[in-house]
């Protein structure tokens, strides 16, 4: 049984999410502030936090932020009532793996949280591999040559979304969606400073790549 921690401040909601998640047959467990769900989210017992932007104490990007410094790799679905660009990109980019914007229906939240459960389930046994690289999806580490690599929630998305697809050129809209999300507006520009930085990061020579390659007016693609 999956477990989901909801961050909500509105009680009533907080009772609606939850009775609807255990009708779904999650295990939920509620915390009211930005404290509490940090409390309780590093403890690691949860498969996914549902995390409202709104809260008292500490924010959902505070909380969001605090968490991934902490280590903790547990998927974030972010609810906000903000519909700017902006803010949407920054709960991403602090390390939250996907959002719903109020007001949503329960349809829509029940997809994404079946999705987000599903896709860290899949990659929680996987260990991906290239060159002296390893992609530990369990641990949410990268690796290389045994040490541990420092790098952001964002840059570990990207990496994801190659190795889920080792081999094949990606063009930089999939990267954008598998990495950001189809429903932001992310410039190709952007895409190619996070490749940058993960061949800096990765590459035995970062000038002339030989597994995060380029592949001439398509996109990337990874080369084992």
């Amino acid at each position: 049984m999956s477990r989901i921690l909801v961050v909500e401040d509105e009680a009533a909601i907080a009772r609606a999410l939850g009775d609807d998640f255990r009708s779904q047959g999650y295990d939920v467990d509620l915390a009211a502030d930005g404290l509490a769900a940090l409390q309780k989210a590093r403890t690691g017992a949860f498969d996914l936090v549902v995390l409202d932007v709104m809260l008292p104490g500490k924010d959902g990007f505070d909380v969001c932020r605090d968490l991934r410094r902490a280590g903790v790799r547990t998927p974030i679905l972010m609810l906000t009532a903000k519909t700017h660009e902006a803010e949407k990109v920054l709960g991403l980019e602090l390390g939250a793996d996907d959002y719903v914007t109020k007001p949503y229906s329960r349809r829509e939240l029940q997809a994404r949280v079946k999705a987000l459960l599903r896709r860290s389930a899949g990659e929680l046994t996987e260990v991906c591999r290239f060159g002296d690289v390893e992609i530990d999806f369990a641990r949410g580490e990268i690796r290389r040559g045994g040490r541990v690599v420092e790098a952001t929630p964002l840059e570990f998305r990207v990496l994801a979304a190659f190795a889920r697809h080792p081999g094949r050129v990606m063009t930089r809209h999939q990267l954008i969606d598998e990495a950001w999300g189809h429903d932001l507006f992310i410039t190709e520009r952007v895409v190619d400073n996070q490749v940058t930085n993960l061949r800096k990061k990765l590459e035995p020579e970062p000038a002339h790549p030989r597994h995060l390659v380029t592949v001439p007016g398509q996109g990337y693609r990874l080369d084992e």
